[in-house]
């Protein structure tokens, strides 16, 4: 069997958890949840579960991050990976950040913080639909 993963970056550790923990909840153990504390390291990932023939179907990172910034990691990964569903969780981003995205990362979703868990959900399953 194939296995599918979401894969959520963000700096804080708490959020990670919570996305994860809400997720794995409302979409159950179809998908490898992954997570990544820096775009960097989200991309480390994505190359791991690329060797191992994991589909990443869609990638959830935060904006404002050290480092690299969410609009400039979703464009990069967009462009290596054209198929994976991107979404920016932001409290933040500022709308020039939030435009770049949709236009050079075909952004799926902006979900603002604190988000709505029924929300991020059905944002999820949307950019699923899409694949």
């Amino acid at each position: 069997m194939e296995s599918k993963a979401i894969l959520c970056v963000d700096d804080e550790t708490i959020v990670l958890e919570s996305l994860v923990e809400q997720l794995e909840k409302k979409l159950g153990e179809e998908y490898v949840y992954e997570t990544a504390e820096t775009a960097e390291e989200g991309f480390e990932v994505i190359e791991e579960l690329v060797d191992e023939n994991v589909d990443v179907l869609i990638i959830v990172s935060d904006w404002l991050m050290p480092g690299m910034k969410g609009d400039e990691f979703l464009i990069k990964v967009h462009a290596k990976y054209p198929n994976i569903v991107t979404v920016m969780l932001t409290g933040q981003a500022d709308d020039s950040a939030i435009e770049r995205a949709k236009k050079s990362a075909n952004l799926h979703a902006c979900v603002f913080k604190p988000w709505v868990e029924e929300e991020l959900v059905n944002t999820i399953k949307t950019g699923l639909k899409k694949l």
